[in-house]
């Protein structure tokens, strides 16, 4: 037969399995005969030892295999116990509703236990024990009333049982009958009954009688103090809870591994951790639930390392892992990012089969998810079977984490597509990566769904909300999200203070913040860091210092590195250099973050003591970054700082650095252009691997455009566009530039037909270069075009390219309408707008207007008058005929007047033939510059007009005893790919005998025309 041999193997069970069942009842005759039967007597012992081996409270915890194995043999044993006509009589019948109860399976336990003829207080305690652990407590008072109907007499068990539905169905009413009850039957003594009380009055929030129950027992058994225990701890007193375990020590009542691991737990909530440790170390043999305990509680706490420690403590103690242990020690595991170690626990869950466990495979997920290891992490969630919304939001969280935000996309359309219903967490991934990517539409849908699915009160998501409204830069919709969350937490006040300090509304920030603590809220590391990256990028020196004092207080500045870090970096941009160095030393721990602060405040300045730092910071074992080394190379700008330069640029080669990101690739190209070394600069342009970013291809045009190199400029973009780059707004910015100073409006013509295929028309900074450009070229037309076609002109940068376009073509008129209608809009006019439209008044003859300009500049708009303002005050009125209020305005000047203005006032005196006031410009500038041919032939030109001629002689005389030599007047003109120049007496272009036969072919007719040159003027 199976069912024998499935048995024989099997240890005998123990005598006292049969003493415990028949302690229940009495057997009846027609029981005592079956007994006697040898199958039976197996049948019967089979089934009592299955239920002996299934431990009903640890169903989970690998047990599953076993349950499966039990499930099968329960039935094999009730069709045996039919096959050979035993049905459901005696033992037999009340063992077989046991094993149908523990294993689960309601319909047949009720079935079989309805059929019973004689049913033993086992069968009915099973029962109720079923219907308490699948929370059918309607059931359990149901079948509880049958029982006491039909004359049958509960056991301590059946109390128990009964009380602990009463506690999870919070209805002490019936527990307090059921407590009346216990006392008449004499029950009140038995540890089991005890504990059950004890339980229920505490979990229904009456300690007061639960301690009553207590403090009445006679003798207290480990289960009753373990019971009141585990009662404070529930009823939020473990201080109490701890008290009393000292008491129970003292009494001399052993604990065992529950009372234990009750107290550990106390021990972890009241941090109290090195006492938990001294607890565990006193116990005996601690089972799977206590190392559970010890591993959880330490990485809860933060103490991951000391989790682990636990872990691999476990593991050569020979205990199996639960589920629990493995959740728990990923979790450690994660925030140490200790990939190797998560490996091997991935290894143990897929030994024990818990790999495809939801909570082991959501603690897998995450911790691949946190030491940056995605695809494995994707595998993990591959290879389930069966997956639900918490494995879902697993592997969203973790590629929102790692700033996978289209991949947090697709997979929340994914889960969508698939049944699953998203929660508050799914939603606080996807509007996560909505903020990175800037999907400001898809967020305003995803806020009515939230809405329609009423979580819009949900904290998490209503901050999630807000972070993606600012990083959208949809502060105002932000702003009114924030305002409707009923108890913002730092989370919300970081998100929308940190979303005004990226806009740059610095005021709001202040204001956001000062709110903040009004409310009560104590600013964290967050807010503390964002507000004093406020105070750097303003330069706001008081406000920085108060939040300096806050930190101080609150203990910020010294045990969070990042305040510190900001603290550091806002000394430094405002200047105060010794202040910031004051906090780096005040600071107990550093990291690379707060040196490197220092660093780029010392580059700034002095770089020989940013070296210094720099090794310093070797010194302490700190290894420099990439951001280390961009801030030294941001100084090396000169003949003895580009050799530091090149020592760096040895450096980041030696470190393996120089291929891991394009952020020293653009440091090291500035370095190299800023000490015009273009050359340098394009070879090692030539060593980055390909294809190369916008931003490679950006910065060697920008610093070609920057060095004058405009040609090469122009030759950079055109081999971007070979390899089929695509330009952005700093491409086109700095190629148009180019274009601009070449004067090469073809060039820039085909540029923006690709900004507008590109829309970055409309674009207002590249819309602005557009103008500029088209201006410099001489086509004022299709600049006023590109003009007038901006969607927005937010930035005075628009207005100024059209206002000074205009002005310098000659288009004085236009440029002040220009500047009319710009008063009319919120654009404020800087010092670049008034010296636009001070020019265009100096072209227009608009002298009373261009001094009522220059004034509201001063008066009303507070800016300082520059060289250039000051020379255009003098252009004005010198071209004008102002002449002596010119000079009036030159002797009143707070500053040395420079070329510029001499050369100004000396081209005004040449219209008017002014020679006295010539001369004094004259003199003025040839000491400013005396190599400068300029103010010779000018004054030699105004001498020549009035017909002095020995005074132009004797300038000439001067001129060759000085060595001056006037600079060669010089054109060009552009055909098809080629740019000609023509300088005068130069022969070195390769068509010049052809160009001196046309020109003598012209001088030739002019003399025929009787027309001669005024070589003298």
């Amino acid at each position: 037969m199976r069912l024998r041999f499935l048995y024989i193997s099997s240890p005998n069970p123990s005598p006292h399995s049969m003493l415990h069942y028949s302690s229940f009842s009495k057997l009846p005759s027609e029981s005592t005969h079956l007994v006697s039967n040898p199958i039976y007597t197996h049948l019967l012992e089979s089934c009592l030892q299955q239920c002996k081996q299934i431990k009903t409270r640890h169903m989970f915890d690998g047990s599953s295999q076993r349950l499966i194995r039990a499930s099968i043999t329960s039935r094999i044993i009730h069709a045996q116990s039919l096959k050979f006509g035993f049905g459901s009589k005696g033992l037999l019948g009340n063992a077989i509703v046991d094993l149908y109860a523990k294993c689960g399976i309601v319909n047949l336990a009720e079935k079989v236990f309805d059929r019973l003829e004689d049913r033993d207080i086992l069968a009915w305690n099973s029962i109720l024990s079923m219907y308490s652990k699948r929370g059918s407590f309607e059931n359990v008072f149901k079948s509880f009333g049958l029982l006491c109907n039909r004359g049958g007499v509960p056991n301590e068990f059946t109390f128990a049982i009964v009380l602990s539905a009463c506690s999870k169905s919070m209805d002490v009413s019936y527990g307090r009958q059921l407590h009346c009850h216990v006392i008449e039957l004499g029950f009140e003594s038995s540890s089991f009954c005890k504990g059950a009380l004890i339980d229920m009055y505490a979990k229904l929030n009456n300690v007061s009688d639960a301690r009553r129950v207590f403090d009445g027992a006679v003798d207290l058994d480990t289960v009753s103090w373990t019971s009141m225990i585990a009662g404070y701890v529930q009823a939020g007193l473990p201080e109490a809870a701890f008290e009393l375990f000292g008491k129970m020590i003292k009494v001399g009542c052993v604990p065992d591994q529950v009372a234990f691991v009750t107290v550990i737990n106390v021990c972890f909530n009241l941090g109290r951790l090195d006492e938990a440790r001294e607890l565990f170390a006193q116990m005996q043999n601690p089972n799977v639930v206590a190392w559970n305990v010890m591993i959880s509680g330490h990485a809860k706490r933060g103490y991951d390392a000391e989790a682990v420690n636990y872990f691999k403590r476990m593991r050569k103690a020979g205990v199996k892992s639960s589920r629990s242990t493995l959740g728990s020690v990923l979790s450690g595991i994660s925030s140490l990012a200790a990939l190797d170690f998560g490996l091997i626990v991935h290894a143990e869950a897929i030994k024990q089969g818990l790999y495809s466990n939801v909570y082991v495979a959501s603690s897998l997920i995450n911790m691949y998810a946190k030491c940056e290891k995605m695809e494995s992490a994707k595998k993990v969630f591959d290879s389930l079977d069966e997956r639900n919304a918490v494995l879902w939001n697993a592997l969203l969280g973790g590629y929102s984490q790692n700033c996978y935000a289209h991949e947090v996309v697709d997979l929340f359309f994914a889960m969508k597509s698939s049944g699953f219903h998203a929660d508050d967490f799914t939603y606080t991934s996807i509007l996560s990566s909505c903020a990175c990517l800037e999907y400001l539409e898809m967020g305003r849908q995803l806020h009515a769904v939230i809405i329609k699915n009423k979580l819009a009160t949900n904290l998490y998501v209503g901050n999630a909300l807000v972070d993606m409204y600012a990083k959208s830069r949809a502060l105002k919709e932000a702003r009114k999200q924030f305002e409707r969350i009923q108890n913002q937490d730092n989370v919300s006040w970081n998100a929308i203070i940190v979303g005004y300090v990226q806009e740059g509304d610095v005021f709001e920030a202040f204001n956001m913040f000062r709110r903040m603590n009004l409310v009560g809220i104590v600013p964290d590391d967050v807010s503390s860091a964002s507000i004093l990256s406020a105070c750097a990028n303003v330069q706001g020196l008081p406000q920085g210092e108060q939040v300096h004092c806050f930190s101080v207080k609150t203990s910020l500045e010294t045990s969070n590195i990042y305040v510190g870090s900001s603290l550091i970096d806002m000394y430094v941009k405002c200047g105060f250099i010794g202040a910031a160095h004051k906090v780096l030393s005040c600071m107990p721990q550093r990291n690379v973050v707060s040196m490197n602060a220092l660093i780029a405040g010392y580059a700034q300045n002095n770089v020989e003591d940013a070296v210094v730092l720099y090794r310093g910071m070797q010194a302490e074992g700190l290894i420099p970054n990439d951001i280390t080394f961009t801030s030294l190379l941001d100084a090396c700008d000169g003949p003895y700082k580009f050799h530091l330069g090149t020592q760096i640029h040895c450096l980041i080669v030696k470190r393996g650095l120089l291929f891991d990101d394009d952020f020293l690739h653009i440091a090291l190209l500035s370095m190299y252009m800023n000490s015009k070394r273009n050359t340098d600069a394009r070879l090692l342009f030539t060593e980055f691997p390909n294809p190369k970013s916008t931003v490679l291809w950006t910065a060697i045009i920008s610093g070609h455009a920057q060095n004058d190199s405009n040609y090469e400029a122009l030759h950079f973009y055109r081999e971007m566009r070979s390899h089929n780059v695509l330009p952005d707004q700093a491409t086109f910015v700095s190629v148009l530039r180019a274009c601009a100073v070449l004067s090469s409006s073809r060039d820039g013509g085909e540029i923006h037909s690709l900004i507008f295929h590109t829309g970055y028309d409309l674009d207002e900074i590249t819309g602005s270069a557009l103008i500029d450009m088209y201006a410099k070229c001489g086509d004022v037309k299709r600049s006023a075009q590109v003009f007038d076609e901006m969607a927005e002109r937010n930035y005075v940068i628009s207005w100024n390219s059209m206002i000074v376009g205009f002005a310098k073509n000659g288009y004085a008129e236009d440029a002040l309408k220009v500047f009319h209608e710009m008063k009319e809009t919120q654009a404020t006019p800087d010092d670049v707008t008034f010296l636009g439209v001070l020019t265009a008044c100096s072209h227009a003859g608009r002298v009373s207007e261009g001094r009522q300009i220059f004034e509201t500049m001063v008066s009303c708009h507070g800016i300082q008058p520059r060289v250039d303002h000051c020379a255009c005050m003098v252009d004005l009125l010198g071209r004008w005929g102002f002449l002596k209020e010119a000079e009036e305005f030159i002797e009143q000047l707070t500053f040395e007047p420079d070329s510029r203005i001499w050369t100004t006032l000396l081209g005004a005196c040449g219209v008017h033939k002014d020679d006295i006031r010539g001369r004094l410009a004259a003199k003025k500038l040839i000491e400013l510059e005396p190599e400068n041919p300029s103010p010779y032939v000018q004054l030699s030109n105004i001498y020549a007009a009035l017909g002095n001629w020995n005074e132009v002689n004797t300038l000439r005389r001067e001129m060759r005893e000085k060595g001056v030599k006037k600079f060669p007047g010089c054109s060009w003109i552009v055909l098809g790919q080629n740019t000609n120049f023509f300088v005068a007496g130069d022969t070195s272009h390769p068509n010049a005998d052809r160009i001196c036969a046309v020109l003598e072919d012209l001088t030739a007719s002019m003399e025929k025309e009787s027309y001669f040159p005024e070589i003298d003027a």
